[in-house]
Formats: C-alpha cells, sequence, structure tokens
C-alpha cells in the first residue's frame, strides 16, 4: 500500500496592482527645501551661539517652524491609480474611491468633491493664474497661425501639414488639442481617470480622512513652547 503524495498547495492567485500617479509641485517643494535650509542654518546657530534662554527660543521656534513648512511646500502631493484617489494635504490625508468622488473644480485652487458634499482642496496641483494667460495666448496664436494657413490653401484642395507646425510647436492643421497651462492639464488627467473608473467594482468604498498628528502635535508644542518662552522673556 503506497501512500499518496503530499500535494503542493496551489498558488494563489496574485492581485493586480495598480501603480501611482503622483502629482507634486515641483516649485513648491524647491522653495519649501530652501526655507527649511535656512530655518535649520539660523536655528543651529542659534543653538550652538546663543545663551541664556535664546536656545530654548531656537529649539521651540525649529520645532514650530520646521513642520510647518515642511507640511505646507514638500508634504503635500495628490495619489491616483485605478481605485482610489488618495489627497496628502498639510494636515490630513483623504482617500476618496472614485465612486465616492462627485466632481473636481479649478477656479483660484483646484479641489475635489465628495459624493457627501464635501469638499477637498488638491494643495500640491496649485493654480497659476499666470500659466493660464500663457496658455491662452499661445492657443491664440496658433489658431491665428492656421487660420493664416488655411486662408492661402484658398482654392488649392486639402493638403496634408504634418511636418509644418506654429510658434506653439503643434502642427498648422491638426493639433494634440487646446494649449493648456499644467495645473489645468493635470486636471484633465484625473478627470479621465475619474470618468474611466468611476463604475468599477474595485472602485468603490468609504471615504476616509486621517489627521497627520506627526506634524500637528510638534506644530502645536513648539507654538505653545514660544509662546510660553516669549512671555517669559
Amino acid at each position: 500500500m503506497t501512500t499518496p503524495e503530499p500535494q503542493s498547495p496551489s498558488p494563489q492567485p496574485s492581485e493586480p496592482v495598480s501603480k501611482d500617479r503622483v502629482y507634486r509641485s515641483p516649485a513648491g517643494m524647491a522653495g519649501g527645501v530652501l526655507v527649511l535650509a535656512l530655518a535649520l542654518w539660523l536655528g543651529i546657530d542659534a543653538l550652538v551661539v546663543g545663551e541664556g534662554n535664546t536656545r530654548w527660543k531656537a529649539l521651540a521656534a525649529l520645532l514650530f517652524l520646521v513642520p510647518l513648512v515642511a507640511a505646507y511646500t514638500v508634504r503635500p502631493a495628490v495619489f491616483a491609480n485605478e481605485d482610489r484617489l488618495r489627497v496628502r494635504n498639510p494636515f490630513r490625508v483623504i482617500v476618496l474611491p472614485w465612486a465616492e468622488v462627485a466632481s473636481f473644480r479649478s477656479a483660484y485652487s483646484n479641489e475635489v468633491f465628495a459624493e457627501g458634499g464635501d469638499k477637498y482642496q488638491l494643495w500640491s496641483i496649485p493654480v497659476s493664474l499666470r500659466g493660464r494667460k500663457k496658455a491662452a495666448r499661445r492657443e491664440d496664436r496658433r489658431a491665428a497661425g492656421g487660420g493664416r494657413g488655411r486662408g492661402m490653401l484658398g482654392g488649392m484642395g486639402q493638403l496634408q501639414l504634418g511636418g509644418r507646425t506654429d510658434g506653439a510647436g503643434s502642427t498648422a492643421v491638426e493639433a494634440d488639442g487646446p494649449v493648456r497651462a499644467q495645473g489645468d492639464k493635470t486636471m484633465d488627467e484625473l478627470r479621465e481617470l475619474w470618468e474611466a473608473r468611476k463604475d468599477a467594482a474595485s472602485s468603490k468604498g468609504a471615504v476616509t480622512v486621517r489627521w497627520a498628528y506627526e506634524i500637528v502635535v510638534p506644530v502645536a508644542v513648539g507654538a505653545v513652547g514660544l509662546a510660553v518662552l516669549l512671555g517669559i522673556g
């Protein structure tokens, strides 16, 4: 009588992992790094050469300023994949499954609205009015160049001009959509992803909001300590 050989466990099907698209503000991050470097330089210098309460004041100021500056410049980011949108703002992290997103809005700031009516600002996708004006001027120049090209071709029939470009670097006859500011292009990408995935089964769930206590606590402690030290002189 032979004993049956133990069967190896069947491999579990691996769940597909959707890679996040990450949206951040390079200008904000660069500015934040410079401000943090300056604050650390001045604060450490005060800690080394300061006397009396100066060192404690410098320590409290660093505890207050460093997390606060990092929260508004380096920390903000938007992560989007096929299932959900994750918004990392200065003091909160909001996770919105696509089925719970009601709409996006771009005015003087970029915002996302949940089905429940709550509004969340997308800190890492800033609105640049200057960028919008620049894009509008480029679009006007491109439209004017295309109009001149069609006028010159009047009665010559349909010609292919795929190789000629206008001043904006797009073809005179057909361009890849209107010229848009970078922030508006990013919002267009998020809207397209939301429209494509909002009815998917994996995009359902509840909206979650988590406070960033790793930022809130040191900022609060530093602010209280600095106020007390300044009050007692």
